[in-house]
């Protein structure tokens, strides 16, 4: 009984002076928070996708107290966190919102296939030991690697084997946009109307193009001279649209022998 007290009475002591050390430590020691910085902090989602550039919330607030980063840098709040940070800063911000977009019509129906694949089931794997799963070198795996980070249930696979985006959802992180082998997903603003090109084909070869994908873009140019406007324009192989000048007419769109233009 005696060494069950005497135990208890210096582990109570110990714990005392622990307790007192730890304590006058932290005074010591005690670096004092940037106000800014825990204001902005509030102002995030705390999605942590670090869709900003910057190791998750904690990083980007840092930056943008620190003027290292754009207040409206936060793709995944949009605009109402964009504004809210930018009434901490004290600045007017050019906000603008986008979403992912599928560069891409290579569906089961649409390109051909290689042979099977057995390997490693992610895109980027099949990408490294293939070069491609299907005859067109640029077309989607359709191993959904973006459908696996995007952290806002944005991206599903869908029955034709592409990702399909639900633009609702969609904060336009850029998360599935970096980690997409192909480069097929890329970044749309919200605000920009007019046609889009549905491929990253860059073959100059028509029948190649064709033999691989049956909605591949295949050069002919004839969206370009549609154009009444001068707002599309062949960019290596691949039409390009000013959004400045495109006024949604779908004459392009109507040109395009392979329906590989749409207007969004």
């Amino acid at each position: 009984m005696t060494v069950i007290l005497y135990t208890l009475a210096v582990s109570a002591s110990l714990a005392l002076i622990l307790g007192f050390l730890l304590g006058f430590f932290k005074k010591i020691f005690f670096v004092e928070t940037d106000p800014t910085v825990a204001k902005i902090r509030e102002s995030l989602p705390g999605a942590n996708c670090g869709g900003c550039g910057y190791p998750g919330c904690d990083g980007f607030a840092q930056a943008v107290a620190a003027g290292e980063a754009p207040a409206t840098g936060c793709t995944a709040g949009g605009r109402e966190t964009a504004e809210k940070v930018c009434a901490v800063m004290g600045v007017a911000g050019n906000i603008v919102e986008t979403v992912a977009v599928l560069a891409c019509q290579g569906s089961k129906d649409h390109a051909v296939p290689k042979g099977f694949y057995s390997g490693v089931q992610t895109c980027r794997a099949a990408k490294l030991s293939t070069n491609s799963i299907k005859m067109c070198a640029w077309a989607c795996q359709g191993l959904g690697d973006c459908v696996a980070v995007c952290r806002f249930d944005a991206l599903h696979m869908g029955d034709d084997g592409l990702p399909h985006v639900d633009e609702e959802k969609c904060t336009g992180c850029g998360m599935c946009i970096t980690e997409c082998p192909q480069n097929l997903l890329v970044h749309f603003n919200k605000t920009d109307k007019g046609a889009f090109a549905r491929c990253n084909n860059r073959n100059p070869n028509k029948p190649q193009i064709l033999k691989g994908c049956k909605v591949g873009c295949i050069k002919c140019g004839k969206c370009e001279k549609a154009c009444q406007v001068d707002a599309i324009h062949l960019v290596n192989g691949i039409p390009v649209v000013d959004y400045e000048k495109c006024n949604s007419c779908g004459d392009c769109v109507a040109a395009c022998p392979t329906n590989v233009l749409y207007l969004r």
